[in-house]
């Protein structure tokens, strides 16, 4: 039998040399040589040896990270963050039925080949935070398939190809933090899918094009740290609004921007059309009519021309102009040194595309270290690790139709990438538990969405199936413009692990405004008008959770807070955490209602009925209403009576309220929190009565 089993693998061996197996011979020359490039030591990607299947699962003698199609030929290549040294070769462009290339994470060095140009059909290229040098070949722009172009994070110089404008599909283009200059192409305006645009840290110059106001579907434009001039189109900044990000810019102007300054008219130009000596063009001088010179020239003849005099002040501004360029340059370059010294060449936190921590720029090489573990490990053949829907797909717990249909099903190594692998920088909290965890993480999608993803070890959920299943259906109907919505999902019984992803709410949480020590503490405190909005949103929210609705039972949340109430751009309230606890395991949504009575969050009925109710969220809000009104995180019982306004409201408000409506809001507190639940309003009731305020 032993020998039978040796005949057949030799056989499979002949087979894919001649290439009769799942990979033809060209693809096998073409993936052994890009192995060798990649890793020139040969111990990252020992599985990339002659004989083998590249198709075949890594485990059963195939390429790691290699995934072929139905044709059997090369479909994926996904070596993310495998401590990979070497280079990228022109070989690549041999995998021609090639659709993604993700190498991000690791340390490639040399230059980006242009033979890429010949992989026609691929639709993703992830370099990003790696080493690579030169230019960004121009012939990209010719692979009409490309939707995410991801470039982050490397030593790129010159200026952007503007061929790139011919990428009809692309929908992603980052090119942070890399070292290149000349002006943004106009010809990107052109590009008719594109949502997300990042040329921060760069040294780009000149100024924004009017063009890419024109993109319909742009929500995100970065330009961050560059010398760009000149005046921000409005309509640009009008419909990006927090999408559009411009901070250290010196020169640039704009209307409405308050971090820019008002532009004069000499910033007003054009610019998509080039000026004279601003892109190394001289002034044209163009005749006039033979027999009319319109009073700028002279009569000679048939022929008009300038004048002496007129010549000799064309050379002054000649002069004159070529002076100022070079003044210019002198102070554009000291400009850069003086930035570059005080930023330290470390990004802030950005919510972009390819974004990171300053502290994570600065430790690329950890992060590359520790992505090289089992969880940057991918087989695009059957990546769908996420809930099985019980017709044999992926190993996980089995799963509806229904939900599936109402909810993004994400590949783990989607979750990983988004999160940059777990990494401790995208951590927003953390809560352990004997024999698990739950951990929540920042994240961004592959489109550039920014999400929050919720990391579940398997002894943090509930272990009958059905009950999991019923609780994550819940969660996946749970739509209201105050409840941070679910997005996604990915569970996998292999890792034992289940993640969440939740849309991302950048404000942070409520509490972060609480115990505020004064007006100045980083503009933290929160006006008159946005607290009252902010109490009217949770309320509205709870109701929501409280009533029937198509599709949804009543729920009750158990755990509000100033922590689970999440504040957006315009500080729009979303309320976090709906159902999870239907979802987890008793002990460990016992350990989240320790930490809320310890806050003073826990209604007193819940101590001796040991239950919660529709109530108790009301006994929970009236606390928040007060936490508002303080802007403290520990309040008092309040008399319904006799209510000292004056001595209640945050000081740091200055007097800026209104006495009426504060003594009103500290009424409905009062009542909220009363002893006996029985006696406290409803959330419909409360909403009638906020709707006078």
């Amino acid at each position: 039998m032993a020998s039978v089993a040796r005949r057949l693998v030799a056989l499979a061996a002949v087979l894919v040399f001649l290439g009769l197996g799942a990979a033809d011979d060209g693809e096998v020359r073409a993936l052994l040589a890009l192995g060798s490039a990649l890793d020139p030591t040969g111990r990252l990607l020992p599985s990339w040896a002659p004989g083998r299947d590249p198709c075949a699962p890594a485990g059963r003698g195939g390429f790691e990270g290699v995934a072929c199609d139905a044709r059997g030929a090369v479909a994926n290549v996904s070596l993310q963050g495998k401590g990979l040294a070497g280079t990228l070769p022109p070989a690549v462009a041999g995998l021609r039925a090639l659709t993604g290339l993700y190498l991000h994470y690791n340390s490639l060095r040399g230059g980006i080949p242009r033979e890429l140009a010949a992989l026609t059909g691929l639709t993703d290229l992830y370099l990003d935070v790696n080493n690579f040098s030169g230019p960004i070949p121009p012939e990209i722009g010719a692979m009409a398939s490309l939707q995410v172009v991801q470039l982050c994070y490397n030593q790129l110089t010159g200026s952007i190809p503007t061929q790139l404008g011919n990428l009809s599909r692309l929908t992603v283009l980052a090119l942070k933090s890399n070292r290149l200059n000349g002006a943004i192409p106009a010809s990107l305006g052109d590009l008719p899918l594109l949502t997300r645009l990042d040329l921060s840290f760069n040294d780009l110059f000149g100024s924004i094009p009017v063009k890419l106001a024109q993109l319909h579907q742009l929500v995100a434009l970065d330009v961050r740290n560059n010398s760009l001039t000149g005046s921000v189109p409005a309509e640009l900044a009008a419909k990006l609004q927090a999408g559009f990000q411009y901070g250290n810019n010196s020169d640039l102007c704009g209307a409405g921007l308050p971090a820019l300054r008002p532009c004069t008219p000499s910033d007003l130009i054009d610019p998509d059309r080039p000026q004279p000596f601003s892109a190394g063009i001289a002034p044209q001088v163009t005749p006039g009519d033979s027999s009319d010179c319109g009073g700028h020239g002279r009569r000679s003849g048939s022929r008009c021309g300038p004048s002496t005099k007129a010549l000799v002040a064309v050379v002054v501004i000649a002069v004159a102009l070529l002076a100022a360029t070079a003044a210019g340059l002198f102070a554009f370059s000291w400009r850069r040194w003086r930035r570059q010294r005080i930023a330290g060449g470390s990004p802030p936190v950005s919510g972009g595309r390819c974004s990171t921590d300053a502290a994570h720029a600065a430790k690329v090489s950890s992060a590359r270290k520790s992505a090289s573990s089992a969880l940057a490990s991918l087989e695009y053949s059957n990546a769908w690790d996420p809930l099985a829907d019980g017709r044999g797909g992926a190993a996980g717990f089995g799963f509806s139709q229904e939900v599936s249909q109402s909810l993004q099903r994400l590949s783990t190594e989607e979750v990983e990438s988004a999160t940059r692998y777990f990494s401790e920088l995208n951590l927003l909290g953390k809560r352990k538990k004997a024999g698990g965890f739950a951990a929540t993480y920042r994240g961004t999608l592959r489109d550039g969405t920014p999400v929050a993803v919720k990391r579940l070890g398997k002894t943090c959920c509930r272990q009958e199936e059905a009950e999991f299943l019923q609780g994550l259906k819940l969660l996946s109907e749970l739509r209201h413009d105050n409840v941070v919505a679910l997005r996604g999902f990915c569970c996998s019984r292999a890792r034992g692990e289940c993640f969440l992803v939740y849309d991302f709410v950048p404000n942070g949480s409520l509490s972060q405004f609480l115990d505020v020590d004064d007006a100045g503490a980083g503009g933290r405190v929160l006006e008159w008008s946005t607290r009252i909005s902010i109490i009217k949103g949770i309320a509205k929210g709870i109701e929501y959770l409280h009533s029937t609705g198509p599709n949804k039972p009543p729920l009750v949340h158990q755990n509000i807070s100033a922590d689970k109430v999440l504040l957006d751009y315009t500080y729009r309230p979303l309320i976090s955490g709906c159902g999870l606890h239907k979802l987890l395991v008793d002990d460990l949504v016992f350990s989240t209602l320790k930490a809320s009575a310890a806050m003073g969050y826990l209604a007193p009925e819940y101590t001796t009925i040991g239950r919660f109710s529709e109530k108790s969220d009301v006994y929970t809000f009236g606390v928040i209403v007060l936490q508002i009104l303080t802007g403290k995180r520990k309040t008092m019982q309040l008399p319904v009576e006799s209510i000292d306004v004056e001595e209640l409201i945050d000081g740091n408000l200055q007097g800026s309220y209104s006495t009426a409506h504060a003594s009103k809001l500290a009424k409905i507190a009062s009542v909220c929190t009363g002893e006996n639940p029985d006696q406290r309003p409803t959330m419909a009731e409360l909403l009638q009565e906020l709707g006078t305020i």
